[in-house]
């Protein structure tokens, strides 16, 4: 056993850079350090914020179609959230069906593997790898969907959303871009 009296600090250590000892991969550089990094925080300013993606979208486009630079810009969504749509009911026949259509297109991409590299009937091996690829994923799919002991007996859709859409470009070209979307506004709105 050691004590902390035999172990040098880590900044004392050999090979050391500051206080971070070496890794298996090396002595890791620090975020400030990191020559890759070269990239400096560039201050950025919210120019315009959207109820939904497709609006944010346009505007950027718009910002593009007038020689804006947009890689200047950004969109960020907020306020975000996980939604699941639920689908349907799950029951173990439905479970089965999706485990069959999912077996039977490995089966089909085994058959299709054998069929390379065998000499006799190819389309027979291509049939015969989706005939049991189906069948061990709907024996395999109802047996998992009986596992559940009625715990999810529904199948949905996961997504995240934004409440809303921020338009965010950098700070030194903020008030090109703030001038650019109001003359988009006033289009929009059917001013002259």
């Amino acid at each position: 056993m050691t004590t902390p009296a035999e172990n040098p600090p880590p900044a004392t250590m050999p090979g050391a850079a500051g206080a971070v000892p070496p890794g298996p991969a090396g002595v890791p550089a620090m975020p400030a350090a990191d020559p890759a990094a070269g990239a400096v925080a560039v201050p950025t300013v919210s120019v315009a914020a959207y109820p939904d993606y497709a609006l944010a979208q346009r505007a950027v486009d718009y910002l593009s179609d007038n020689q804006f630079p947009v890689q200047k810009t950004s969109i960020i969504g907020t306020d975000l959230r996980l939604v699941e749509n639920v689908l349907g009911r799950m029951t173990t026949v439905r479970a089965a069906l999706a485990g069959a259509a999912s077996g039977a297109w490995f089966g089909l991409f085994i058959g299709l593997f054998i069929g390379i590299f065998s000499d006799s009937n190819w389309f027979g091996l291509i049939f015969l790898g989706l005939l049991i690829g189906a069948a061990w994923g709907a024996i395999f799919g109802a047996i998992a969907q009986a596992m559940t002991g009625g715990r999810r007996d529904f199948t949905s859709r996961s997504s995240l959303q934004a409440g809303q859409y921020a338009v965010v470009v950098e700070a030194d070209a903020a008030d090109e871009a703030r001038q650019l979307l109001v003359r988009l506004n006033w289009q929009a709105s059917g001013a002259s």
